[in-house]
């Protein structure tokens, strides 16, 4: 029977030759090794002559189905198929990471008061409700072995508070071929892909905010339409 000492020395040993395999990347029967983590980066650039939005919009976290809503990325080899590259993660769940992204590539802006996730609790005049519909490397059509096409969609509303109305939808779509089939390529190709999408969502969002505030502006005024029973007849 081994003694307190020996099964000590031993326990040590073990651990570090755990950590030893770990740090090199190895793996143990019955361990996997921790997936690389990929993210992508905001939008900084947009048309000029935005409107300066004197409003607070907060961006609820997209809505997506099951299969976007994960850290997973995504791929899909046929129309109706649905899998995932393996090994590679985001750093969030899909929807998470993406209302990170509008959060920035609206601070980037700076062209609004004030914006910021709904779960911060402040008081808003607008909130950006999304729905994530396409965020995958698409391969059909791509050839034997060729690179996959990056194809991001979602759909937002403009809804108004407190009264909660929709004032204003758009869907915003994109399509980007990666670079080469290599990894690092469809990332960029995930990146360049949602950089459009973000930046036409924000110009859209200011613009239609800008325009809703001053249409009620001059409804405040007094400037708004006349009603039909008050006009004279031509």
């Amino acid at each position: 029977m081994c003694n307190s000492k020996a099964r000590g020395r031993i326990t040590v040993g073990l651990t570090l030759l755990l950590g030893s395999l770990l740090a090199a990347g190895c793996s143990l029967p019955g361990f996997s090794p921790p997936p690389q983590l990929f993210t992508l980066t905001p939008k900084n650039t947009f048309v000029e002559g935005l409107p300066v939005v004197s409003d607070q919009i907060l961006i609820e976290t997209p809505v997506a189905a099951a299969g976007l809503d994960t850290g997973r990325i995504a791929l899909s080899r046929s129309s109706t198929t649905l899998d995932y590259f393996a090994g590679v993660s985001w750093t969030d769940r899909a929807p998470a990471m993406v209302q990170t992204l509008m959060v920035e590539s609206f601070e980037n802006s700076s062209r609004v008061v004030s914006v910021g996730r709904d779960t911060i609790g402040l008081r808003a005049d607008y909130v950006l409700k999304s729905e994530l519909r396409e965020f995958q490397a698409e391969y059909a059509g791509a050839g034997d072995g060729g690179p996959p096409q990056i194809h991001v969609r979602i759909n937002a509303k403009l809804v108004a508070m407190p009264r909660r109305t929709i004032e204003a939808g758009k869907t915003f779509e994109a399509l980007e071929r990666a670079g080469s089939p290599a990894f690092q390529d469809i990332i960029a190709a995930y990146d360049e892909a949602l950089g459009k999408v973000l930046r036409r969502l924000v110009e859209w969002s200011l613009t239609e905010a800008a325009r809703i505030d001053r249409q009620k502006q001059g409804q405040d005024a007094g400037g708004g339409p006349t009603p039909s029973f008050l006009k004279r007849p031509g």
